[in-house]
């Protein structure tokens, strides 16, 4: 994919197109970051392959389901490790953070009645957010290099990444503090200069 041409198509918000577009950054591939609205994705839908978005084009042709599009992005870019074993150590990464957003939509996103949501919104921020931070530092400190999976930076530091500045950032930062190793990764990739300048241009959106 070295001359392809790229479009991320997603909504304004980071979600599940977070991962992608960051290691497309993290690359220094050029793409384009197409955010649609609520609109223009109802009369898109039926054109996607699967009804769901994100969906990334690669030289016109389309392909769905954010984990699926990160871990072909990874493996393309050289963000999936040296070895299948490093590439399933970063695959079960990713799925940990997949829980972690399944749940946060089941306690909260999903909820209608305001009390309900506002104690899921609790429990993820008391008992769900240190419990995946865990995780994470656990692997970390196991790893003992600074990074998820190896010694160079891969999907699973992405993940990771994503978790603490994207949409649930607000469950997690709380609890961020407490956990040393994954506190120091987020930092390295947030002063990483492309991940800068992209961030301070998703501030401004």
């Amino acid at each position: 994919m070295a001359n392809s041409a790229i479009k991320v198509i997603y909504f304004n918000l980071p979600g599940r197109a977070e991962a992608i577009r960051l290691l497309l950054t993290l690359a220094g591939k050029k793409f384009e970051d197409v955010r649609i609205n609520l609109q223009q994705w109802q009369e898109m839908k039926p054109t996607t392959p699967c009804g769901t978005i994100p969906i990334i084009e690669i030289d016109g042709k389309r392909f769905g389901q954010s984990r699926a599009i990160a871990s072909y992005l990874a493996r393309e870019l050289g963000f999936y490790g040296e070895t299948n074993l490093d590439g399933l150590k970063i695959d079960q990464i990713a799925h940990i953070a997949e829980d972690f957003v399944l749940e946060y939509g089941n306690k909260y996103f999903f909820v209608q009645d305001p009390g309900k949501k506002a104690e899921g919104e609790k429990v993820l921020r008391e008992q769900s957010a240190p419990k995946y931070l865990g995780f994470f530092e656990k692997f970390l400190e196991e790893e003992g290099t600074g990074f998820t999976v190896g010694s160079s930076l891969s999907l699973g530091d992405v993940v990771v990444f994503d978790v603490c500045t994207g949409f649930l950032k607000p469950l997690v930062e709380e609890s961020l503090s407490k956990f040393r190793f994954v506190d120091t990764l987020v930092t390295k990739i947030g002063n990483n200069e492309r991940i800068q300048g992209y961030m301070s241009k998703r501030e401004a959106l």
